[in-house]
Parts: C-alpha cells; structure tokens; sequence
C-alpha cells in the first residue's frame, strides 16, 4: 500500500478492529517502521487496554485537538518496540467532540512534521461522525470481516462510503475464519467474502483463543511465537510493505492423505 494514512474499519462492532490495529501497527514497527496507531472510538476507549499501555495515558486525542496538550506529549511510545506510538481515546467525552477537519491536520502533521511511516487509525463501528471523522484523513482502509452474513453486509456499506469519499487503497482483513466451518458450509469462504465485497484480502486470520489471551494481557500476538493469528497479521504487515507473501492454505486435512501428510511433515 501506498497509503502512509490507513483507516481500520468495519461497520458491523466486535470483529477485531482494535486487535487489527494494534497487531498490525506492532508488526509495522517490528518491521522497521516508525508507526502511530490512533484510537477514535470516544467514550469507548479499549487499544490502550489491547497495547497495555493503559497505565499509561496522561493526554488523549481530544485534548491534542482542543489544543490542551502538544502531540508529543500524548503520543505514549511503546517501550516494546522503538517506532511504535499510541494516541489514545478520551474516556469523558463523546463522538461530537471530534472536529474532522482538526483531526485531518492532526494525522498530516504525525506524518509530515513528526515523521511518522504510518499512522493506523482505529475507527468506531458503525457509519455516524466517529466512522467519518476516522475517514477523513485516510488514503487507505482495513476493511475487517468476518466471514458472516451480518458482518459481509456493513462491510459493503462502508466499503461504499470509502469510495464515496475517494479513500481508493482498500483492502480487506478476513478475521476469525474457520476452516472446518467453511468445509461444513455453515461459514462463508474466503471467495465467496471476495466475490460479494468486490475486494482483495490483505489478511486471512484464523480463529485463535491466543487472540483472547493477548488482548487481556496487553500484549499483541505479533510480539510473539507460534501462533496462526500473529503469523496472519505480521503477513498483513509484510503486504502493506509491497512484500509478496502467499496466503497459507487453512482447510482442514482429513482422511488417510491428511494424515500422511502430518506424519511426514507435509501441507
């Protein structure tokens, strides 16, 4: 992606956009990039709680955009990872007190002046003033899915707003896919999410109860070994970076090939 300005969104609430963020945003930074991941979601402050770094927010976003603090100081730097920053959320205040066009010039400046690679906004669900607001300085978006029904059909409205308002690098991230639910018919294919969307995936990330874990411990997966959803995202990293990386092949193997195939360390 070209994009420097990415928006993470969805439509549909609980699909894993603040554990997108936060475990791209660390994978970018694991990768050599200086990265600012940005919490919109007003009210309902958690990629601080994802990052943990919640311990440590002084300032938020809001008080940066009323002029109550200088960026650098709300900026929290991970001391994980050297280029990884968090601009948190407030708590106290609500969706209307975000002004789009302060926040446009906010992310401009995180790049331009503060020499930022990145800056990965986390965006509220749904399709009111946080989702636009979120929008508005993108170049680029994460659409997240889930391969469901309800999920697939927000998605392709915000897929259609981001259009509207000419954010053109849009890909998607398949979430939480599971493969014997796909065999079984009971889940959408990764085809099937691509064909009704009309977009690429950049990421296929498979159920994993790691996930979970992280989020409570306030470490993401990618700072991690061993698991296929901290694979999945770094490979989303990589993508976004232009590296060709080949999505792995998640279907179950079953019945005498699929075991042989295990035995002797196969596919």
């Amino acid at each position: 992606m070209d994009a420097r300005a990415i928006v993470v969104t969805s439509g549909k609430g609980g699909v894993g956009k603040t554990t997108t963020t936060a475990n791209v945003g660390a994978a970018l930074a694991k990768l050599g990039e200086k990265v600012a991941v940005i919490d919109v979601d007003v009210g309902l402050r958690n990629l601080d709680v994802v990052m943990g770094l919640e311990g440590r927010v002084v300032f938020d976003l809001i008080d940066v955009l009323e002029g109550r603090c200088k960026r650098s100081q709300a900026l929290i730097k991970d001391k994980r990872l050297d280029g990884l920053y968090l601009l948190p959320a407030s708590q106290t205040k609500d969706k209307e007190s975000l002004d789009p066009e302060k926040f446009r010039h906010l992310v401009k400046a995180l790049i331009e002046e503060e020499g930022f690679n990145r800056v990965l906004i986390d965006s509220p669900a749904g399709i009111e003033r946080g989702f636009q607001t979120a929008a508005t300085p993108a170049e680029g978006a994460l659409v997240v899915v889930n391969p469901e029904v309800s999920s697939v059909r927000d998605a392709d409205r915000i897929i259609g707003m981001l259009e509207a308002r000419e954010v053109r690098e849009n890909f998607l991230v398949i979430n939480r896919l599971r493969p014997k639910m796909v065999e079984r018919g009971d889940m959408l294919s990764v085809e099937d999410v691509q064909e009704i969307l009309g977009l690429r995936p950049i990421g296929i990330v498979p159920e994993d109860e790691k996930v979970l874990v992280s989020s409570n411990e306030g470490e993401p997966l990618v700072l991690k070994n061993g698991s296929l959803a901290g694979n999945a995202f770094m490979d989303v990293a990589r993508r976004i970076r232009g590296e060709s990386v080949p999505f792995p092949d998640f279907r179950e193997k079953s019945g005498l090939m699929g075991t042989l195939r295990k035995l002797f360390g196969g596919g």
